[in-house]
């Protein structure tokens, strides 16, 4: 079959979605969809994120993974895009495989607080291969970011020789503090090469960043760090981890633990709850709806599979929502729930899909754990990021350069 991104005026209709142990109920059927092309006339290098700046609608703005943001007028005619920033520039962001610039989030109050946000893998001379979370300001209420800005909020080294696993999805909570996927570091089954990452694995470890969902306040200090915990954070008072993302104590910066590679996760903006999908070791894909102190097992588990890997012995660790074999897909991405006013039947339902098959899902926000999909809706693309603009409405970033929309 022919791919989209060879006969990109074409709408495709998706087809139906299997599922297997579901409850039976209407609101478990997939919404038929189709995907648009859109902003025809552009094209990125390597995207991995599209996003608005809050309350403004007139604008896009598009992280490519090498460094660069590019900004454009939300105009389906549109022809030229503006370099928003650049930090690519003096050796920050080194560019390989999974490493590159990851994620990109605005102060809620853009531009009038002018700060915003970046999670971008670096090479330090002292430590080698970091994950750095960097704070940036506009000079020109908005128009673009001084690239001189930069101030460094926390750097989390990563094990010796393994550039992937970096995670990289931040954005702002409803709780108005800054959140931020790391994965486990990189390797084979949370391990890495001569089992560096410790006897129980990243993912476990309360005492690394790695492999965790972190929550952060930007609006103070503590001490020397430019950002403190906040308070209700199930490890607050503990000495901050931010200096190479590991401590002695466990590290108050986490949320949530038990991750592999969160790729791209979101709040619903009309409940707050916090979807996240998390990438499979060699079977399972699978997406967890996750709330402060929960753990969603890697690396005990891989998806609902017992691993047998030694990993301590978690308490109650958590069932993911959602999960497909390899057969269905191989790197899941995740999106956000339909809260946008042209497709009224996908209000509410959980829109994701996986980057090497293409596929397409959508879940009822209700669904219990845990809903095996088996099956998927094809679009062809390359699904490194889904957008979700100022009202609601999503769309699709396609790793191979082009911006897509979901419609009925």
């Amino acid at each position: 079959m022919a791919s989209f991104r060879q006969f990109p005026w074409m709408f495709v209709a998706l087809a139906a979605l299997g599922l297997s142990a579901c409850n039976g109920s209407d609101d478990e059927l997939p919404v038929s969809l189709t995907v648009q092309r859109v902003f025809p006339r552009l094209s990125f290098s390597s995207p991995v994120a599209m996003l608005q700046a809050p309350g403004d609608s007139t604008r896009w703005f598009v992280v490519e993974q090498a460094g660069q943001v590019r900004v454009f007028d939300n105009d389906p005619a549109v022809t030229v895009t503006d370099e928003f920033v650049n930090i690519d520039g003096m050796n920050r962001v080194t560019f390989s495989g999974e490493a590159g610039l990851l994620g990109m989030a605005f102060h809620p109050n853009f531009p009038a607080d002018p700060r915003v946000y970046f999670f971008y893998t670096h090479t330090d001379a002292t430590l080698g291969l970091v994950s750095r979370l960097s704070e940036f300001t506009t000079r020109d209420n908005g128009l673009t970011l001084d690239p001189a800005s930069e101030r460094v909020l926390l750097t989390i080294e990563k094990p010796e020789t393994e550039s992937n696993h970096n995670g990289g999805g931040i954005a702002f909570g409803p709780d108005g503090f800054l959140y931020v996927g790391v994965g486990d570091g990189g390797g084979a089954n949370d391990g890495g090469a001569s089992n560096q990452h410790g006897p129980i694995g990243n993912g476990q470890s309360l005492t690394t960043l790695l492999g965790k969902m972190l929550r952060i306040d930007v609006e103070g200090t503590t001490g020397a760090f430019p950002y403190r915990i906040p308070p209700t954070n199930i490890l607050a008072g503990n000495a901050l981890c931010g200096t190479n993302g590991t401590g002695l104590q466990s590290c108050p910066e986490i949320f949530a633990v038990g991750f592999r590679n969160p790729w791209r996760w979101s709040f619903d903006r009309m409940t707050g709850q916090l979807w996240v999908a998390d990438v499979g070791q060699n079977a399972l894909e699978e997406v967890d709806r996750v709330t402060l102190g929960g753990n969603y097992g890697w690396r005990c588990f891989e998806g609902t599979n017992n691993t047998g890997l030694a990993c301590g012995s978690p308490a109650n660790p958590l069932p993911p929502v959602v999960e497909y074999g390899r057969d269905v897909g191989q790197s899941t991405t995740g999106g956000y729930v339909y809260r946008g006013s042209a497709i009224a039947s996908l209000v509410g339902r959980y829109v994701f899909g996986d980057f090497i098959t293409g596929r397409i899902f959508n879940i009822a926000e209700s669904t219990q754990p845990t809903l095996t999909l088996t099956d998927g809706l094809e679009s062809g693309l390359s699904i490194s990021s889904f957008g979700e603009d100022n009202d609601g409405e999503l769309y699709i970033v396609d790793y191979g350069g082009e911006l897509y929309r979901i419609s009925r």
